[in-house]
């Protein structure tokens, strides 16, 4: 005798139905076990887990009874109504499927109901109620995850995964996302490569994957995603929800400015560099004082040359040659550099010495934090003993265990940043006087490759402009700051009887 055939369907929504016994395993079990008292040949299982979309459910649900009517199996199996459908709709095409062929049954197990063309009226009433209820379930579900939401936004936290760079902590229903050490230098990374100008998208995946960034599925980071995580705001503080951009409580893993920088060379606003094997130095860097277009560059007989983009419509006629542009700017990058070891080693001892109150601040925040990890894990400690010994209620133990890990936690979060931003100030100031000295050294280096050259050429110059053979320019912030006062501490602190003191008068006059 022919078996007939079943189709097996499972289904969990939420990922608390997966923890407390509706796992897809234990209903196809279930399901499977059924098939087997009943004599029923079961050619296909259907799973449905709590991470799929309501377009995945449903087409998964129109597949289902595609392949049942393809493949002549007349019985579906499935552990509870609401596992099936949830809305009026799929109901009804149940309803329709059932009524085609006299033999189409669906049983609904855990329920003790089966669905076929001779249900009676009361038995339809049943399967239309319970379809009403799972459907006011899911309205009701949607509207409580809706507010839930709108009131995690308005705490300032983005209701999703955490996004590269980041990672999630805490409990359900307070999970909050923090900085992931191990991910977010290359994020850090990836968006102030690119804000150089010295990297298209393509070139800066493959730059990005040397370094050792790599996706979820541990392969490489393709060009379409690698511009959505530019574009991401959540990374400069914002949080961005249906359209609309808010401020987040989480610790920004870029400043503002550099995230519109990027954006602004996203949108091709600023002229980045295409794609090439041998990407001169000078590409995309220069403009044209004349017409405001770009220099672009050529070989000839084994040299470099500049010329205007717009060269027949523009006035400046003629070209450059790239080793003329570098002489130009070798004497910009003397005006900014400490003229010896010296000068260094001082700049380095006065930026100390100007900061005396912020050392002084640091510190007592510090030893304010290290009490605060200190109470909470006595008060942890506490409670867990009068736990143990029945001293005070479970659930009050729990509540005081819970709320002093939570600021332990928050405790060593800012600990932690505390002691980044203390050093932050002494390496990045000693950094830009190390770079402002070497800057000749290192464009000149034998090792240096056109990468390195233009790099270091975006941390100097904000442009650069032509006019005629002319190379005009404006530094950044930091090397503007050096420009203006460097000259002037090089000069102070020549080998005099007295340079300490010297010194000190030039800092009192150095703002802040």
């Amino acid at each position: 005798m022919t078996k007939v055939k079943a189709i097996i369907y499972c289904r969990v929504s939420s990922k608390e139905q997966e923890e407390t016994g509706y796992s897809l395993d234990s209903q196809e079990k279930l399901l499977q076990e059924y098939a087997d008292k009943n004599d029923y040949q079961v050619i296909k299982v259907y799973r449905i887990s709590e991470s799929a979309s309501g377009k995945q459910v449903r087409k998964s649900f129109v597949e289902m009874l595609q392949y049942a009517s393809l493949h002549k199996a007349s019985v579906i199996l499935c552990e509870k109504i609401d596992r099936l459908t949830r809305n009026l709709k799929d109901a009804a095409t149940v309803d329709d499927w059932v009524k085609e062929d006299v033999k189409r049954e669906v049983h609904f197990i855990k329920e003790s109901f089966v669905l076929n063309g001779n249900t009676r009226a009361h038995e339809n009433l049943v399967w239309d109620m319970k379809v009403a209820i799972a459907r006011f379930y899911t309205n009701n579900l949607s509207e409580e995850v809706r507010k839930g939401q709108k009131e995690k936004l308005a705490q300032g936290w983005i209701p999703m995964r955490a996004k590269l760079g980041y990672k999630t902590i805490g409990e359900k229903g307070h999970k909050i996302h923090i900085i992931d050490e191990e991910k977010a230098p290359f994020v850090r990374k990836m968006f102030e490569l690119y804000s150089t100008g010295n990297y298209s998208l393509k070139a800066l995946v493959a730059v990005m994957y040397k370094d050792g960034l790599r996706n979820e599925a541990g392969t490489k980071v393709l060009k379409s995603r690698m511009h959505e995580l530019l574009s991401e705001s959540f990374y400069c503080g914002l949080n961005r929800w249906k359209g609309q951009l808010s401020q987040g409580q989480h610790e920004p893993l870029i400043s503002q400015e550099l995230f519109d920088m990027v954006q602004e060379r996203l949108t091709r606003k600023v002229a980045n560099p295409q794609y090439k094997k041998h990407l001169p130095i000078f590409k995309a860097k220069i403009g044209c004082v004349e017409c405001g277009g770009t220099i672009t560059w050529y070989t000839q007989k084994g040299h470099w040359y500049g010329q205007c983009n717009h060269y027949k419509n523009c006035s400046q006629k003629g070209c450059i040659r790239q080793d003329r542009v570098e002489e130009q700017l070798f004497a910009y990058f003397d005006k900014v550099a400490p003229k010896s070891e010296r000068v260094l080693k001082w700049l380095e001892g006065a930026m100390k010495e100007s900061h005396v109150e912020e050392i002084k601040y640091h510190t007592e925040q510090r030893n304010k934090l290290t009490s605060i990890i200190q109470g909470a894990d006595r008060r942890i400690e506490g409670a867990y003993r009068d736990k143990l010994d029945n001293r005070m209620p479970i659930e009050l133990c729990d509540k005081i265990m819970a709320e002093s890990t939570k600021e332990k936690e928050e405790a060593i979060l800012t600990l932690k940043k505390l002691s980044d931003d203390r050093t932050a100030y002494y390496q990045a100031g000693y950094a830009i006087h190390e770079l402002a000295s070497k800057a000749k050294q290192i464009y000149q280096s034998k090792k240096a490759l056109n990468e390195d050259k233009r790099l270091l050429l975006s941390y100097v110059f904000s442009s650069l402009l032509l006019n005629s053979s002319v190379i005009s320019k404006n530094y950044t912030l930091a090397f503007d700051f050096l420009a203006h006062w460097m000259p002037k501490v090089n000069k102070i602190l020549e080998p005099t009887k007295n340079p300490t003191k010297m010194g000190l008068l030039v800092l009192q006059s150095v703002p802040p």
